[in-house]
Parts: C-alpha cells; sequence; structure tokens
C-alpha cells in the first residue's frame, strides 16, 4: 500500500512509532534503544516493545480467525454433502434392490452394477454442482472483500473446488455402489 512520510514538525501526534532493523535477536537491542532513544528525547517513554513478527501477526488476527472459521465451515459442508449423497444413493439402492438382483440374475456384472449406481449418483450431483457454480459466480461479489490474494471468480479455485466436490460424491456414491454390486439375486428374489 502507498505511504507517506510526515515529519513530526508538520504532523504531531499524541502517539508515535519507533521501527528499528536488526540482523540477530531484536530483543537483544531493546536496552540499546531505549538508552538511545531516552538520550535523544529524555522524558519520553518507550514502551510496547515488540518485533514486527508479533505486530503483523496482531494485525491479521481477524483475517486469520476468519480464514479458519471458513475453513472449518467449507470442511463442514463437504462432510455434510458427501454424507447427504451417501444416504441418498444408499437409499435408492435398498430401494431398487429387487432390480439389481435382477440384473445380476440376467448376467450383469459387478462392474456394471457399480458403474450404474455410481453414475446415477454423479448425475444427481453434477445438476448440484451446475446450480452451485451459478450461485457461486452470482454472490462472488459478495465474498470479495473476504478473499486475500484471489479474485472472487479465480478458473483454478473455481476447478479445484469443484474437483473436491466431485471426488467426495464419487467416493460418497461408491460404498452403495459397491453393496449394490455384491447383492446375492437368490436372496434378493425370494425376499
Amino acid at each position: 500500500m502507498p505511504d507517506v512520510y510526515l515529519s513530526y514538525y508538520q504532523s504531531p501526534r499524541a502517539r508515535m512509532m519507533m521501527f528499528v532493523r536488526t540482523a540477530g535477536d531484536p530483543r537483544a537491542i531493546v536496552g540499546a534503544v531505549r538508552r538511545e532513544a531516552a538520550a535523544l528525547a529524555p522524558g519520553v517513554p518507550l514502551y510496547d516493545v515488540r518485533p514486527m513478527r508479533e505486530r503483523v501477526a496482531d494485525a491479521m488476527a481477524y483475517a486469520r480467525f476468519s480464514a479458519l472459521l471458513l475453513a472449518a465451515f467449507a470442511v463442514a459442508a463437504l462432510a455434510l454433502a458427501a454424507l447427504g449423497t451417501y444416504g441418498v444413493i444408499s437409499f435408492g439402492v435398498s430401494q431398487r434392490r429387487k432390480e439389481i438382483g435382477i440384473r445380476v440374475a440376467m448376467g450383469a456384472t459387478r462392474s456394471s452394477i457399480v458403474a450404474l449406481v455410481t453414475k446415477q449418483g454423479l448425475v444427481i450431483v453434477s445438476i448440484g454442482l451446475a446450480v452451485g457454480l451459478g450461485g457461486a459466480l452470482g454472490l462472488s461479489r459478495l465474498l470479495g472483500s473476504l478473499l486475500f490474494g484471489v479474485g472472487p471468480t479465480d478458473p483454478i479455485t473455481m476447478v479445484v473446488v469443484t474437483s473436491t466436490i466431485a471426488i467426495a460424491a464419487a467416493l460418497a456414491c461408491g460404498l452403495p455402489a459397491w453393496r449394490a454390486a455384491r447383492l446375492d439375486p437368490n436372496v434378493v428374489l425370494r425376499a
């Protein structure tokens, strides 16, 4: 950010800051800095002596907390989405047990059953991703102030997020699809 130097005599302030650059440990030279400051301006107290790293960390604390909170909510949302996808696909498989049993009895391979169930799950997820991307692009300006170093419509971020959701959904579809492929047609059709 742009910065302007103003002499104390041109713009006096009630509070001044002094920055000292050192090659070693900043806390090791505090005594020498206090002596020099007292020699230059007797009676002016020197307080709140801290390394620049601590000052920067304090200045960034709110942004870091916001980022961590958003990350926690994002992980929770991803887990809920995967759990919901798993639940819907698992319920669908349990409702279609007889159909799947007939397919297996007619010669369908396990891989074709897994592909069938996974494909149906991913179609639902693809629709959700399309709606979500549309909503994200539409609301991106509202979240722009919370982003640092990334634009609200950054294509790499959109691809990474979409891919992460798609992979989580594919994994959530995998277990019900695997269970569907292991159905025994004799047991299913007799029930």
